[in-house]
């Protein structure tokens, strides 16, 4: 059969890019096979990324034992925690198009057969799954693993402590020295930090896609079952490529809906939020914010994974994965079992192969026996966030479902973090946070550090925060993201001033400022135009082109 390598491999016409490849180390059998490319995102910087390089002699192993060739190539990747709270945040969401053009520029320029793509972290796995849909050659996704938990004083902790631990430092609950071991003691290791954040999330909503294989999300990043994992999917790219099964064959309409389930039942990061509209606008399919909303009231939240709770992702890992909330929610017809997966098998079928199910009911609860009977997130809308807002309702205190209190005003997470650590912010009060959208931002900036802050210091049962940039994973606490449109694209929070009383309504739904609609509209009208923050370079560029986060903060296909 034809293949795409056969574009920089075959006929006489093809002797000078033989030429190079032999200067490679190729040889004839090598150029014959079907070649795969590795979209490896290996640095060393990222914790989730700084074993990348070993893991992929794995996939390579598999994919000769498969019969095809594997080519590795480079892509860039951002730390978001290592960027959070200072300018480099700003770059993180923007780096996840710069991903998926520069697979996309690989892929095409060498025209490989199929693709590995492997990543572990936040932005850069959206970016690839981007790239994968825009291409649409047999890809398949394998991410690095998620981090064992740390131990202080023998309780699992992870990164969201640290943070927190700030707060408590800053409001003299603990001391240096015991800031010093949360510093030491939560991250262990290689892999994705090891709650259910950003990362972990799209790591473990992968497979609800369908494009990893089983267990991609949860098996830890330092156990052999991750090695053994990388071989099988080296064998899997080879499979694809051999029976043409692409990625817009596996990423339908009906497995968005399947992935969107699976985010409910994990109570995962609000970014998703972000990120699987993304993927589905690229892949050609129409999805919102507000197709969550729809989806939270049917799926019930069934596990209690950090920040929401006490267990990690390799206690998930043990439990049964996602494979075991699959088959838990296919029983109680909550998904369609039908869609296609890199496995090679339909969902319902590599379910009953891999003898899917709950090993562990106290992580992963049964649908009659949930943590929350809806979903771990929530989408808002009312007049201050008409094409919505996202809350990780799962990690809310109880106190602070509903809540109104008076709005503090602020440009800029640093002028909110520094008002908050300065014990600015009093009881009751709705910090918000605006201009940091993708437009105003620009490139919306995750703000983990306000809202670690907040609850280090015991204030996330007494503030809320609003803002139309995003989140961490690892935020909890009445924190409200993605408000749609945002304040640079003319939305209803540029007009908010000092004071003004907002009521949040989390189990109805509602986001609103008490204010008539006149009003709103007459403070509206009166704002001066937009002006950039920042007028050279990428960032730039971005800003002018990329969408409110209602639509996943995407550019113009």
């Amino acid at each position: 059969m034809s293949k795409r390598s056969d574009l920089m491999t075959q006929g006489p016409g093809r002797a000078p890019h033989r030429s190079l490849l032999r200067a490679d180390g190729f040889t004839d059998w090598e150029m014959d096979r079907p070649i795969i490319g590795i979209a490896n995102s290996f640095n060393e910087i990222i914790p989730g990324h700084i074993h990348l390089d070993k893991l992929v002699d794995a996939v390579k192993a598999g994919v000769y034992a498969a019969g095809g060739t594997p080519v590795v190539f480079n892509t860039i990747g951002v730390c978001d925690g290592i960027a959070m709270n200072h300018e480099g945040m700003k770059y993180s969401l923007p780096s996840r198009e710069l991903i998926a053009d520069s697979v996309e520029i690989m892929a095409m320029a060498h025209p490989f057969d199929g693709l590995v793509l492997m990543a572990s972290c936040d932005k850069i796995i959206p970016g690839m799954l981007i790239a994968a849909a825009r291409l649409n050659i047999p890809s398949i996704f394998l991410s690095g693993g998620p981090m064992l938990a740390g131990k202080i004083q023998h309780i699992d902790t992870g990164l969201d402590k640290v943070f927190e631990a700030v707060g408590q430092f800053q409001s003299g609950k603990i001391s240096a020295a015991q800031l010093t071991t949360f510093e030491c003691s939560a991250c262990p290791g290689a892999g994705s930090c090891s709650g259910m954040f950003t990362a972990n999330t799209m790591n473990n909503l992968s497979e609800a896609l369908g494009m990893s294989l089983p267990f991609n999300g949860s098996v830890p990043a330092v156990f052999a079952e991750r090695t053994w994992l990388a071989k099988q999917t080296g064998i899997k790219a080879v499979e694809l490529v051999k029976n043409d099964l692409k990625p817009l064959d596996i990423m339908t309409r009906t497995a968005f809906d399947n992935t969107i389930a699976v985010d409910m039942a994990l109570g995962g990061s609000t970014n998703t939020a972000l990120h699987v509209p993304a993927i589905a606008y690229y892949a050609g399919i129409d999805m919102t914010l507000k197709d969550f909303g729809r989806l939270t009231e049917k799926v019930p939240h069934l596990t209690s994974i950090a920040p929401a709770g006490p267990h990690h992702v390799q206690d998930l890992y043990y439990a049964g994965g996602i494979p075991a909330i699959l088959a838990e929610l296919q029983k109680h017809g909550l998904i369609d079992a039908g869609t296609a997966t890199v496995y090679g098998k339909p969902l319902g079928e590599m379910l009953t192969e891999i003898d899917a199910g709950i090993k562990d009911s106290a992580v992963i609860r049964p649908v009659d026996k949930p943590v929350h009977p809806t979903g771990g997130l929530a989408i808002l809308t009312g007049n201050l966030a008409p094409d919505g807002a996202i809350v990780k309702q799962a990690a809310v205190a109880p106190e602070m479902l509903q809540h109104s209190g008076p709005a503090r005003i602020f440009e800029s997470e640093e002028d909110a973090y520094q008002a908050i650590m300065e014990n600015g912010i009093q009881k009751g009060d709705v910090i918000v946070i605006r201009y940091e959208g993708p437009k105003g931002g620009p490139g919306m900036r995750e703000m983990l550090s306000p809202t670690s802050a907040l609850a280090g210091m015991g204030r996330d049962k007494e503030v809320a925060l609003i803002t139309d940039g995003r989140f961490s994973g690892a935020t909890r606490g009445s924190a409200i993201g993605h408000v749609s449109p945002e304040a640079a694209a003319g939305g209803a929070m540029a007009a908010l001033q000092e004071g003004d009383i907002i009521e949040i309504d989390i189990p109805a739904k509602t986001l609103n400022v008490r204010l008539p609609d006149e009003a709103l509209q007459k403070r509206l009208a009166a704002l001066p135009a937009f002006e950039p923050k920042i007028k050279t370079g990428y960032l730039a560029r971005y800003a002018r082109i990329v969408s409110s986060a209602d639509r996943g903060a995407v550019f113009p296909r």
